[in-house]
């Protein structure tokens, strides 16, 4: 297979898209839109997200060390372009979006009640790296949308319909191809 080369970049795709709702310590909310996130431990639970410094949500996270990332899905896909390409400078993402703020368990930022999971997180670390500071987030509580339960009160995030971002595009997930495991399961 012939390959093309490319410059230096990330090309590591396709990425989760989240929406992260922050607030800062006067009461000010707003949303921003991220790809650059993830899982980055298992006990304790943590994510990161990597947040340019000009962003308007920086300042509120810097203030207030805390986060909720907030899944998205099929549903929320205009919502979450909306929330990266505007900013909380300018306009009220929660009314522009048609979101509804609702209160967290553990941290004082609100989480986006159409979301099908929020994830609660309270900032441990940050570290410049450049353009983009990455926020090193302990996950403190997790809210799902009952539907997404089975009647063993098994989770399927899968039945939201969740969405990715890949080279400026949103995708679904489309078909299950595998079971972690299955390629070395007994028959």
């Amino acid at each position: 297979m012939a390959k093309v080369d490319f410059k230096p970049g990330n090309m590591l795709y396709p990425l989760p898209v989240v929406m992260v709702s922050v607030r800062d310590n006067s009461g000010k909310t707003n949303i921003i839109t991220i790809a650059w996130a993830g899982t980055i431990n298992s006990d304790p639970a943590m994510v990161s997200i990597s947040v340019r410094k000009s962003r308007f949500s920086y300042e509120m996270l810097m203030e207030s060390g805390e986060f909720c990332v907030n899944l998205t899905n099929r549903d929320l896909v205009r919502a979450t372009d909306l929330c990266g390409v505007k900013s909380g400078r300018d306009v009220d993402k929660w009314k522009e979006a048609g979101l509804t703020p609702g209160e967290c368990s553990v941290i004082k930022a609100p989480l986006i009640m159409e979301s099908p999971v929020n994830i609660e997180c309270r900032v441990t670390k940050t570290e410049d790296l450049g353009s983009h500071t990455i926020f090193y987030g302990e996950v403190v509580a997790v809210h799902a949308d009952e539907s997404l339960m089975d009647d063993k009160n098994v989770f399927h995030f899968e039945k939201s319909d969740p969405i990715t971002y890949s080279h400026g595009r949103y995708y679904t997930l489309g078909e299950e191809l595998g079971k972690f495991g299955y390629s070395v399961k007994k028959k």
